[in-house]
């Protein structure tokens, strides 16, 4: 049973009703005397003892209006009675920012004895803007009582009670805490949006629960949703929110050819109607990652029925307007899927299948997945596990392949830092992946603008985009702090991609140094350095080799016969010149296929690098052959060599008496 106290508050403003559970003993009425538990007494705050300032309870008025408020009750009485509670919910109906505040009355009733309250979410932004709105309605401090951890960035504390995140970090915590025992409650938001590391979590705490009879798990989504998750959760609760203003849809009779033209034209359209109101405005993106060749491709997809839906109730949550649909009616109801296709079925998995192998060492290693992964996509992704040493004999992960998943990056990412370590180019590999995993640092040049060209060849390194980004960061570091953004405007650079750069490489040297990886002194500029770079590189990325087959800038992939060009923003273009064989960060296919962030190596490198066993399976072509060459061309000595160095080696070994060190060998 909940009890919901109206207590008078006297001259003050009407009170927020809380709610707890009348089962609480008599100890605790000392503590609800005290205004920690009760709210009889509003003039302090129950979270931090501090008294309520006026703009609480100004922003309490427009939190009563939201929508979801009405059903706070029902919630707090399923959430005291049930293990999970699912809340489905239209969008802008408030559902995830007074969620979480109520989950986190609820771990203050029972004096946090199970923990307190995290709330995930797929995209990083709203982890950050929710944590700044929930901390302003709650009347607390960002950064203590309410906080948020994303991507290379934590504003969260030990005392923090309502902490948002977005869900791969609360699945990286999973890896070093199994069972989540800090937390009193977990609430899975977005759950609609079918995110790889949101499917993922709802499967592991399926088993989490079952260990933790006390925890609570909060289930938020769309509710075309429901069905599929009570099948999947069982008889479980459910509150559903609905609201919206009418809303006028207009669908085009038929499908533009060029979306963004069509957008633009529309909003010009519009805005010549001199109507007051804001436009927003959807834009087509999609890519489907395809497992045969390691590549995405850049392909338009139509969204499914559930997304337009969304769409629709956005622009129905602040006031009546017109929605225009670039489809048919027709379109909508025969050609568009009624749900959103699940990451899960169309993503590169090696990340993940790298984490399920880590957390099965705890005891988690089963996942009763939501929705089953594209089995094509598991067999490439243990594929590539072992071939980048990360598998032992039996399956399981490799000693090598455990310090591989202590980094948050792409695998290959973070083969090529293990390796820097025996190549002695730990400090700058930690650059290029910090720069590489940052947001794009280069902005679009203005056409005709010769001494804006001339400023970015200047930053641009002959041996590659590797090394220019690498040379971008260095120059940046030197820049005094207060004419960072003036040296950026002036080489057409993103000050917030390079900040972003620099939070990431902390992050990772501080992984570095918990996990006692060596780590040389920078040596960026030498001629054997810049060769080391390569060496690293080539041992993550020996799967992402091309070759220049005509002289003029057609690369065919080593692993499938899929030709692409240099990107355009790539240091070869300004210096029009053309190497021969590449190692490329990323392949992506559209109308103009395009490889980017390349360095040339040589085929000799590739040959020493790559594993044995990677060659072999490689299919007839070309390019295979002349790697034959090469390696017929070896010393007999280096051939010996290069046939004991396989997969199953030894992670680490001794470096010669005389220096005392023990170093990693990259296999």
């Amino acid at each position: 049973m909940i009890q919901g106290e109206d207590g008078d508050c006297g001259q003050g403003p009407p009170c927020e009703k809380r709610y707890f559970p009348d089962s609480l003993d008599s100890s605790d009425a000392d503590a609800y005397d005290e205004g920690l538990l009760a709210c009889e007494d509003l003039e302090l705050n129950p979270f931090d003892g501090l008294p309520y300032s006026s703009r609480y309870y100004k922003l309490l008025k427009e939190r009563e209006d939201l929508p979801v408020w009405k059903e706070k009750y029902p919630f707090m009485e399923s959430l005291l009675q049930s293990q999970i509670v699912i809340v489905a919910g239209e969008a802008k109906c408030g559902k995830s920012s007074q969620v979480p505040q109520w989950c986190a009355e609820y771990c203050l009733s029972t004096r946090y004895q199970h923990g307190g309250v995290v709330c995930t979410q797929v995209h990083k932004q709203a982890a950050v803007q929710l944590a700044l709105r929930v901390a302003d309605e709650m009347d607390v401090n960002i950064g203590h009582e309410v906080g948020y951890a994303i991507p290379f960035e934590n504003c969260c504390t030990s005392e923090t009670i309502l902490r948002y995140c977005t869900d791969e970090i609360l699945q990286r915590e999973m890896m070093s805490v199994p069972f989540l025992g800090c937390y009193g409650v977990i609430i899975v938001d977005d759950v609609h949006e079918r995110s790889i590391s949101t499917d993922v979590l709802l499967g592991l705490l399926k088993d989490v629960l079952l260990a933790r009879p006390e925890l609570k798990l909060v289930i938020i989504t769309s509710p075309p949703l429901v069905g599929k998750l009570t099948a999947y959760y069982g008889n479980v609760p459910h509150i559903e929110v609905r609201h919206g203003s009418p809303v006028e849809v207009v669908h085009l009779r038929t499908a533009p050819k060029d979306h963004l033209a069509s957008v633009s034209q529309l909003i010009f359209e519009i805005h010549h109607t001199g109507e007051k109101g804001d436009i927003a405005a959807f834009l087509a993106c999609e890519q489907v990652y395809r497992p045969r060749i390691r590549a995405s491709s850049l392909v338009l997809q139509p969204i499914s029925r559930s997304q337009a839906d969304i769409r629709k109730q956005i622009l129905g949550a602040s006031s009546s307007g017109k929605l225009f649909r670039l489809y048919s009616e027709e379109f909508a109801c025969g050609d568009m899927k009624p749900l959103k296709t699940p990451e899960l079925q169309e993503a590169n998995l090696t990340s993940l299948v790298l984490f399920l192998k880590r957390i099965d060492i705890a005891g988690l290693g089963h996942c009763d997945f939501l929705s089953r992964p594209a089995p094509e996509s598991l067999m490439q992704a243990l594929e590539d596990l072992d071939y980048l040493a990360a598998l032992d004999n039996d399956g399981n992960l490799s000693e090598f392949g455990i310090i591989m998943s202590e980094f948050p990056l792409d695998p290959k990412l973070s083969k090529a830092i293990l390796a820097s370590c025996e190549f002695d180019c730990v400090d700058e590999m930690l650059t290029i992946a910090a720069m590489v995993t940052a947001p794009d640092c280069f902005l679009p040049l203005p056409h005709g603008a010769e001494e804006a060209w001339q400023r970015r060849m200047h930053l641009s390194h002959p041996e590659g985009d590797h090394l220019t980004l690498l040379k971008v960061y260095s120059a940046y570091q030197e820049v005094s702090e207060n004419c960072v953004e003036k040296w950026c405007a002036d080489h057409f650079l993103s000050p917030s991609a390079l900040r972003t750069a620099d939070g990431i490489r902390h992050e990772l040297l501080d992984i570095v140094r918990r996990i006692e990886l060596p780590y040389s002194e920078p040596a960026f500029g030498s001629k054997e350095n810049t060769l080391n770079i390569k060496k690293a590189l080539v041992a993550g990325y020996f799967m992402q080799i091309a070759r220049d087959v005509d002289g003029s800038g057609n690369y065919l992939m080593l692993t499938h016969k899929q030709v692409a060009q240099l990107h355009p923003l790539s240091c070869y273009q300004h210096m029009k010149t053309i190497p021969e064989w590449v190692v490329f960060h990323t392949f992506s296919i559209s109308e103009n296929n395009c490889i980017q962030i390349v360095s040339e190596i040589s085929p000799e490198l590739f040959t020493q690098l790559a594993p044995p066993y990677y060659f072999s399976n490689l299919p007839p072509s070309e390019n295979k052959d002349i790697l034959q060459q090469v390696i017929n061309h070896l010393s007999p000595i280096s051939t010996v060599k290069k046939e004991q160095k396989t997969s199953k080696d030894k992670l680490c070994e001794e470096c010669p008496e005389a220096s005392g060190e023990p170093r990693c060998v990259i296999q």
